[in-house]
């Protein structure tokens, strides 16, 4: 990501620093724009020290034409003038289709998907969903199958980064005001709007630019772990599967098919798993309401805040102010999370290499492929490990991988399958550790207690009546 990623950049000729160099004038390597809100690069300005310095908007705005300044300006008074919650995605969506109109760091562009490409990830989705119905019992989840360009991942996956990021925000913003003296607040009304508006602002520009990132790099709708879409539609990447598949030497079709295997798989994990969403949401819901904001980093920044110099709050959001709790219940938390992401992982892993090693011949160069890029993660990735305080990538997956293919072996595909059926029937961060002592331990079976569950419900007012009788 740019070090600049709210888009307030140095102007070119920024005046000589301390050792006589110039600063550095475009920092990171960041793939976003550069300046959505047109404050950077602004040829002949010298910054507030330089020429100009007694006006600070012929400083930053002397030398764009009047089309320019009058953006800069709009944009400018819409992030000032924000009041909805606590990320502004009008703005995370826009940066977001920005920074996808921009293309990827190697200079591939976002394109529409046409008809050919359609069909042929139709046609790859039908016949992977045909190959998983011998390596999993969980029927098919992929309702319709869809191609899509890089925007319209954009577009179909914000709703869920939404519900993703704002618990976190609310409490940056809330922050922002308790940091003052309780006296203070009422008289720093104006000014507790004004940074939560821009707060809002630069949540949203920061998330935006992050998905706007992924979105170069993801090849379908689940390659996170988290489900980003409507259960049920099976999406792939078309542009982004051509980028991926580039250089391993190997063929287009078997790509897209195993890349499909992946896909379809989550959906029927996700479709027929109903309560799995709601855990995994959960799970990071619970982590990150146990971590604290960093409220001696947030009182310096709230205390030398300048409404000139936006940077502050920007730099405070970028370096992260969040502080993970270290108790038992945030470790715990942080446990769960990581064990539900490698448990989901592990088990897309093993169905479809079960899938795909009797029919494709490059099916373990690209697991391993897969494995390895999982483990990496990105640097938009990065971004929201910043954010939200936490890192989305299963950590054991080899290990979750390895549990539910000796869990195959022991007890078939229906016995393996049977654990999503309820929560406390899945594996444990412990059990990951000692997988041989799990695949043999006796099994609750919580279907027999559901059942007498519903017995009991059904008969409730059978067995009032008999005792009405009785009486």
């Amino acid at each position: 990501m740019s070090d600049t990623p709210f888009g307030f950049g140095l102007p070119p000729e920024e005046p000589e620093d301390g050792d006589g160099k110039k600063k550095d004038q475009q920092s990171g390597g960041g793939q976003g724009p550069a300046n959505p809100f047109g404050f950077g690069s602004l040829p002949g300005a010298g910054g507030f020290g330089g020429p100009g310095g007694d006006n600070p908007f012929a400083a930053m705005f002397g030398s764009m034409n009047p089309t320019d300044l009058g953006a800069a300006f709009q944009q400018l008074g819409q992030m000032l003038s924000y009041e909805g919650g606590p990320v502004n995605w009008d703005m995370a969506k826009q940066i977001a289709r920005q920074t996808v109109a921009q293309g990827t760091q190697d200079g591939v562009k976002d394109a529409s998907v046409g008809a050919a490409e359609r069909t042929a990830v139709e046609e790859a989705v039908r016949l992977a969903d045909l190959w998983l119905d011998d390596a999993t019992s969980l029927p098919s989840g992929a309702g319709t199958a869809v191609a899509w360009s890089r925007a319209e991942w954009v577009e179909a996956t914000l709703p869920a980064w939404k519900e993703l990021v704002d618990p976190v925000a609310e409490r940056v913003g809330a922050a922002m005001g308790d940091v003052l003296p309780e006296e203070m607040q009422a008289m720093a009304g104006p000014l507790i709007g004004m940074m939560r508006s821009m707060g809002g602002a630069m949540f949203g520009t920061q998330i935006g630019q992050a998905v706007g990132v992924l979105a170069g790099e993801v090849v379908g709708s689940t390659d996170i772990g988290l489900p980003l879409t409507p259960t049920g539609k099976a999406a792939l990447l078309p542009v982004n599967i051509e980028t991926f598949g580039k250089d391993l030497g190997v063929a287009k079709d078997e790509v897209r098919l195993y890349l499909a295997l992946r896909e379809a798989a989550h959906q029927r994990l996700f479709a027929h798993v109903p309560w799995l969403r709601s855990h995994l949401f959960g799970a990071v819901d619970g982590y990150a309401r146990g971590i604290k904001v960093d409220t001696a980093k947030l009182e310096d920044v709230v205390g030398q805040f300048d409404p000139q110099n936006p940077e502050q709050l920007q730099d405070a959001l970028q370096q992260g102010m969040f502080q993970p709790e270290d108790t038992p219940e945030q470790k715990a938390a942080l446990a769960r999370l990581e064990t539900a992401l490698a448990l989901v992982e592990g088990w897309v892993d093993a169905v479809v290499h079960a899938a795909a090693k009797p029919r494709l011949t490059s099916a373990d160069a690209l697991r391993e492929t897969l494995r390895r890029r999982r483990a990496s993660g990105g640097p938009a990735e990065q971004t929201f490990a910043t954010l939200i305080g936490l890192e989305l990538r299963p950590r054991r997956l080899r290990d979750a991988s390895r549990l539910w293919a000796s869990l195959t072996d022991a007890r078939g595909v229906d016995g393996r399958d049977a654990l999503w059926a309820h929560p406390d029937m899945l594996p444990t961060a412990t059990d990951l550790d000692d997988p041989d002592g799990f695949v043999h331990r006796e099994q609750l079976d919580f279907s027999e207690l559901d059942k007498l569950l519903g017995e009991a419900a059904e008969g409730g007012p059978d067995l009032k009546k008999k005792d009405d009788d009785t009486e």
